[in-house]
């Protein structure tokens, strides 16, 4: 194949604009080292990287939550919500069941439960076992729909098999926690605006573990007296645990529009634009999603 040089550039032109080109060129130079390259003109995936970001979303020593757990995992054992020996041979399957774990299921858990990224899955599994067997009005509601064929065909009722007996057999059946008509206008008013990245639906309508989780909880912070506003707050620390990626990619989010985690509405981050299914796609394909992989999100026990 034949090549060409390239033409020879005349002298008087070298001469006349070398100067000005270099300087042009040195100009350039500094551009780039202070605004830094295209590939990395997102300051906040740099931010979203580092170890203090992570700790703003998902502390490593865990969160407090504002509840006392008492004797609701005793009972729960008691009517045949919890089978003990399903639940310790599933954990002895996934590195063992420790003493943190057992005395959930005893009487007079009476320490503040901390949530943590070891225990998350755990206290999961015993708050949707709560929020399934608890009898509420809103079990009576959405999923009890004879447009789904009943409410034993839904992730949250069919997948729960850590009980005596079937999920049905325990499902709404059990007053665990009895809520005043106040009480109980809040839990289902909160339960309306907290949406899960695994589908579309509010806590209002839980038909999957999340969902049915959250339920029990929010149940439990009404009975204790938790205000509505501490309610959304730790809805959204627990929601963070239960799905790290998603949560820290809407962090990021935020992040980039300027507005640190710690000043975010927890209200706004659990309503439908941001944490269901649709409005966490929406947000991430805004986003470089942090490499954490923690995955997280599954559900089932």
């Amino acid at each position: 194949m034949e090549t060409h040089a390239p033409d020879k550039m005349p002298e008087g032109f070298i001469q006349k604009y070398s100067t000005p080109l270099s300087i042009i060129g040195a100009g350039i130079i500094i551009a780039v080292s202070l605004n830094g390259s295209p590939s990395n003109r997102t300051p906040n995936t740099a931010i979203t990287d580092s170890s203090a970001f992570q700790e703003s979303v998902l502390p490593a020593k865990g969160v407090i939550l504002p509840i006392t757990w008492g004797d609701l995992g005793a009972k729960l054992v008691e009517v045949g919500a919890i089978d003990t020996v399903k639940l310790e041979a599933l954990y002895k399957d996934r590195g063992g069941f420790p003493p943190e774990y057992q005395k959930l299921i005893e009487k007079n858990a009476n320490e503040k439960i901390v949530i943590t990224s070891q225990n998350s899955g755990y206290l999961l599994n015993l708050l949707w076992a709560l929020g399934l067997a608890n009898k509420n009005p809103i079990l009576e509601d959405e999923m009890m729909n004879p447009s789904y064929g009943g409410a034993g065909n839904f992730a949250s009722t069919g997948g729960w098999t850590l009980a005596k007996g079937s999920a049905m057999s325990h499902y709404n059946m059990h007053p665990l926690i009895v809520l005043t008509s106040e009480q109980q206008a809040l839990v289902d008013r909160v339960s309306r605006n907290i949406y899960r990245p695994c589908c579309g639906n509010s806590t209002h309508f839980p038909d999957c573990n999340h969902g049915m989780a959250m339920l029990g909880l929010l149940e439990l912070m009404a009975s204790q007296g938790v205000s509505e506003q501490d309610m959304y707050k730790t809805a959204l620390t627990v929601n963070s645990y239960w799905f790290p990626d998603t949560y820290l990619t809407i962090a990021t989010y935020m992040q980039q529009k300027g507005i640190a985690w710690k000043d975010v509405s927890p209200k706004e981050m659990l309503s439908a634009p941001y944490s269901s299914s649709s409005g966490y796609r929406n947000i991430s394909s805004q986003v470089t999603q942090p490499q954490q992989g923690q995955g997280g999100g599954g559900c089932s026990a």
